[in-house]
């Protein structure tokens, strides 16, 4: 349990700086550049999201004894409760920052959003219906809810790949191999 808490909220850390260090270099409070923004945090966080899964399922690998098993269930199972403590922690930081740090983001976002539409051609009535649902979706409560869904998703993939080179073989195949 230990170990998915440490990769887990270190996962949800760096997450959380790299939205800290983006807002801190503006692109989080122009309409402009959150396109810019969305791609940088995906990018990283996808790195984070790898290095913590990786490192957090091989600390779990080394501390099952050899005698043990640790096959591809133990491997994936690691990677998820990872996922699972860094998509928890992820809700939290979500709502700090939504409301405390940057409650204007929703308006850049919309801001943004609206842009697009009016750059498709979307009609007035259209923008301002649309807007409205846009609004509600992205209230700090949805947001962070589709935060960890998201957040689940992908850290599940991830630890899906992951387990299949993590796991170790079954000790007694280890012994007839070396025989």
């Amino acid at each position: 349990m230990k170990t998915y808490l440490k990769y887990g909220g270190a996962m949800a850390g760096g997450g959380f700086v790299v939205v800290l260090v983006i807002y801190l270099l503006g692109l989080h409070s122009d309409p402009g550049k959150l396109s810019l923004a969305q791609a940088v945090q995906m990018v990283l966080g996808l790195g984070i999201g790898i290095a913590c899964i990786v490192l957090g399922t091989k600390e779990r690998r080394a501390a099952t004894p050899a005698d043990q098993d640790f096959g591809y269930g133990s491997a994936l199972g690691a990677g998820v409760m990872i996922t699972l403590f860094a998509a928890l922690f992820g809700i939290v930081s979500n709502i700090l920052y939504m409301n405390f740090i940057n409650p204007g983001m929703v308006d850049v976002a919309v801001q943004a959003q609206i842009a697009k539409w009016e750059a498709a051609g979307m009609s007035a009535a259209r923008i301002e219906q649309a807007e409205g649902m846009m609004r509600k979706m992205m209230s700090p409560g949805i947001s962070a809810a589709f935060g960890f869904i998201m957040g689940m998703i992908f850290g599940t993939i991830i630890s899906l790949i992951s387990a299949a080179f993590l796991k170790r073989p079954p000790a007694d195949e280890l012994q007839s191999v070396s025989n």
